[in-house]
């Protein structure tokens, strides 16, 4: 098969271009490299995916439509996934304008290349951040979702209306997935749990919102990969669908962990205590999110099975091995 991926250099694009590459499909990334975090992490992982045969990469901004226009006539995908996007709650109230760029504009624009050129499937990426302040848990994909607490979560939810709008005009097969928090190796540096480790192994304070209270359905990265790469190939159809051919699913571990249990195992694996400083919930911040996926289970037979304990050593290891001369001082 041959895959577009969008945000190929990213923390979740890079692990699904590699789990592709390895079983065989043909790959094209597009990545525009930002510097959003770090930009040597985001051409660190491109340069693994450049050893493989089957992928070509793109450097280009997905709102450049000329650009992209380039690749899907090159490439004449036959799935789409649509990683590309301004990631972030905190940042999107700072920088809403990125957001609007990034992620309408460029999901637009995405939408219009799969008119142009039809795919077998456009899979995208939501969020759990749709669900806003939803007091009901676990979130389901029944519960509504229009009230989104951050401008990032609001330019998600459009993204989803965005998809059945041309998924009903242009019959384009879309599943949108509404990602819980994602943890791994060569994971973001914006992420908490990134931060956690550098601020313990470093001595630093940890500063912990919401005085600890917060709860997150953290999903180990190998769970999501194989989660996706099922959706992939459960192709839309109208027999399974009320309103046609674009649905959404929840991708999460269904666990939920409160905040300070995940601190308390990341200092087991460090071998380290935390200097904690706790401080108000951050606006835009949901207090706990819990995916309900057994519409995905259902679906695809996903069954997210790494323990918590499991993903946060891998997650270790590979930092410590990514920035040893920085721990060490060198």
């Amino acid at each position: 098969m041959r895959y577009i991926v969008t945000g190929s250099a990213g923390f979740i694009g890079f692990h699904l271009s590699h789990r592709l590459l390895e079983l065989g499909h043909s790959v094209v990334g597009i990545d525009n490299l930002n510097n959003y975090y770090d930009v040597k992490l985001k051409e660190d992982r491109n340069a693994i995916l450049n050893e493989y045969s089957n992928y070509t990469f793109n450097k280009i901004d997905v709102v450049d439509i000329s650009g992209l226009k380039n690749v899907f006539k090159n490439t004449n995908p036959d799935i789409v996934i649509h990683l590309a996007a301004q990631a972030g709650v905190r940042y999107s109230i700072e920088n809403p304008h990125s957001y609007a760029h990034s992620n309408l504009i460029g999901f637009l624009n995405i939408l219009e290349c799969c008119r142009q050129h039809p795919v077998l499937h456009l899979v995208y990426a939501s969020s759990s951040s749709v669900y806003g302040s939803n007091a009901k848990i676990p979130f389901s994909e029944d519960d509504k979702a229009d009230y989104p607490v951050s401008f990032y979560g609001a330019t998600k939810k459009a993204n989803e209306v965005m998809a059945h709008s041309y998924s009903h005009l242009y019959n384009i097969p879309c599943t949108g997935l509404r990602f819980f928090t994602v943890y791994g190796p060569w994971g973001r540096p914006d992420m908490a749990y990134f931060s956690f480790v550098k601020d313990i192994l470093q001595g630093n304070t940890i500063k912990i919102f919401n005085h600890g209270r917060m709860k997150r359905d953290f999903t180990y990265i190998d769970d999501i990969i194989e989660g996706i790469i099922s959706v992939c190939r459960l192709l839309p159809n109208d027999r399974q669908l009320v309103d046609g051919l674009s649905r959404v699913y929840n991708i999460g571990n269904s666990q939920p962990v409160v905040l300070e249990d995940f601190i308390s195992a990341i200092e087991r694996a460090l071998g380290r205590k935390a200097v904690r400083e706790y401080l108000p919930m951050q606006p835009g911040d949901m207090e706990a999110t819990y995916a309900d996926v057994s519409a995905l289970m259902r679906d695809t037979g996903y069954r997210p099975n790494s323990p918590l304990e499991f993903g946060i050593n891998n997650f270790i290891t590979w930092y410590c091995s990514y920035y040893r001369n920085k721990i060490s001082g060198t």
